[in-house]
């Protein structure tokens, strides 16, 4: 099954489920649905960073500051956090990634998605998805703060960066 046929709920404003339908149709029509944000530190603290491959159906080549992904038709948000963020770091045994706030990304490809932003701690050693990250970095927040200029990032994790250090002030 490509990702495209991928099937999620879709959702109104108040992210109660009113239908079901494949990703590439949701995207196509702009249809609400789901999403998680997981915000990776290593055992330094350092955040994740990558650049997504060019094949990825939204954002292709932009840098992001998460993993994470869509939540699947039926899914909870905690489970989709663990799922992608154990998906796309390429590891296995994650604690549950920390739930910290939620909130309605509007605009850039396939529309509006509700999002949960989490945090999780990857002590280990990563193994990205060469399906999913093109390259990857650990970078202190610092670093991150002066790439947000330089770098051509997705504009949702950019929304989810700012709000978080929103919910943290």
């Amino acid at each position: 099954m490509s990702a495209a046929d991928e099937i999620l709920d879709i959702v109104d404003e108040e992210d109660r489920v009113v239908g079901r339908a494949p990703r590439g149709e949701a995207y196509a029509r702009g249809l609400r649905h789901r999403c998680v944000f997981v915000l990776a530190r290593d055992a330094q603290g350092r955040l994740f960073v990558h650049r997504r491959t060019p094949e990825k159906l939204v954002f292709p080549s932009l840098y992001d500051m998460f993993v994470g992904g869509v939540v699947g038709a039926g899914e909870s948000y905690d489970d989709a956090a663990l799922r992608e963020a154990e998906e796309e770091l390429g590891v296995t045994g994650l604690p549950r990634p920390r739930r910290l706030f939620k909130f309605l990304y509007q605009g850039g490809a396939g529309g509006t998605w509700w999002s949960t932003v989490y945090e999780v701690r990857c002590e280990g050693a990563v193994r990205p998805q060469v399906e999913e990250v093109a390259w990857y970095g650990f970078l202190t927040e610092a670093e991150v703060e002066r790439r947000l200029g330089e770098w051509e990032w997705v504009p949702d994790g950019l929304a989810a960066f700012a709000r978080l250090r929103a919910y943290r002030d």
